[in-house]
């Protein structure tokens, strides 16, 4: 045998070796090519104008910019976020197609909902925290109240008189709104809807005469007098609306609840695509311009790392679950 042909053996005996060995070694996933070298879909599981909506397009824009490929915002809403996450949920594990989730579907729904669409333990593989959303206790113009003891005093007087809107059954807005019917002992109609933005719509057309919304959605309307803000839901008062107390210091001593949005990728997803992602949400957030324009919409930008994340949506599916049988709140 030549020197040739030997040489030419071996390369193929190595070469069937290495195919060998990868046939069987389990290789570390990683995403393929530089990503992303096409656009990304940011699915929003709410329509148009609500609170998470309008932090998605923000983020989304300023990602854009940053990975040189355009990230669609998609809105698909109904059952309370179920259809876009179920989207989501089953999408292809490649980056590609992302959640921007909030409280309601990730922590509220699993314990809301007996049976979802989705395993809601091993569907996501969480991204990053995007903003904590402070809520707004919110009244039409027309309604007597100027003050949340007012509005109480009101509603006390006319028991199944008055309604509110929220975003949708099982969401942060109806947690809100039945924690303060269950601590003032009213009774108010409860009228879901598919998003923030149809709620507030109706809000401000005088067809209900409450909500509990998010301040980063509602604060416009607020600031031009459309709708009258009696309360913030949080601990602490809002740098968007200074002046408008909390519930705490104003009638529910110790009432805090908020909302939050963040980003999500389907289980599976590359860790080096899930870390990248994270890693530039942060530095979105960080962005002095960015965060700005958030606060000075009401929301609390704050960004962290998948695991913290993770532990975080844990955390507050725990605390949700024990207030939700508490109060034995249900769908409506």
């Amino acid at each position: 045998m030549s020197t040739r042909t030997r040489r030419g053996a071996a390369a193929c005996m190595l070469a069937a070796s290495i195919a060998a060995i990868g046939a069987t070694t389990p290789w570390p996933v990683h995403a393929q090519g530089a990503w992303p070298n096409r656009s990304v879909t940011l699915v929003v599981p709410f329509p148009p104008g609500g609170g998470t909506d309008t932090g998605a397009r923000i983020v989304a824009e300023q990602l854009g910019k940053r990975w040189g490929q355009t990230v669609v915002v998609e809105n698909k809403g109904g059952a309370a976020g179920q259809i876009g996450a179920d989207l989501v949920a089953k999408a292809k594990a490649d980056g590609y197609t992302l959640l921007m989730g909030n409280i309601g579907t990730q922590a509220i729904n699993p314990a809301l909902y007996p049976k979802l669409p989705y395993d809601a333990d091993k569907a996501f593989a969480p991204v990053s925290l995007v903003a904590e959303l402070p809520l707004a206790m919110m009244v039409n113009p027309g309604v007597p109240a100027n003050t949340v003891k007012d509005f109480i005093a009101l509603a006390k007087a006319r028991p199944g008189q008055l309604s509110y809107s929220s975003s949708g059954s099982g969401g942060a807005p109806h947690l809100a709104a039945e924690m303060f019917k269950d601590q003032t002992k009213t009774f108010v109609l409860h009228v879901p809807y598919r998003g923030g933005g149809p709620a507030i719509s109706d809000l401000l057309a005088g067809h209900v005469q409450l909500s509990f919304m998010t301040v980063l959605e509602a604060s416009g309307h607020i600031k031009t007098g459309k709708l009258r803000a009696l309360a913030v839901t949080g601990a602490t008062r809002v740098s968007a609306l200074p002046e408008v107390p909390t519930l705490a210091e104003t009638a529910l001593p110790g009432f805090n609840s908020i909302s939050w949005i963040g980003v999500l990728a389907p289980a599976g997803t590359p860790k080096d695509v899930v870390d990248k992602v994270s890693s530039d949400i942060r530095a979105v957030l960080a962005d002095e311009g960015v965060k700005s324009r958030l606060v000075g919409l009401g929301a609390v930008p704050l960004g962290n790392t998948p695991d913290q994340f993770a532990k975080m949506i844990d955390s507050d599916r725990k605390r949700y679950a024990q207030i939700i049988r508490e109060r034995r709140i249900t769908v409506d």
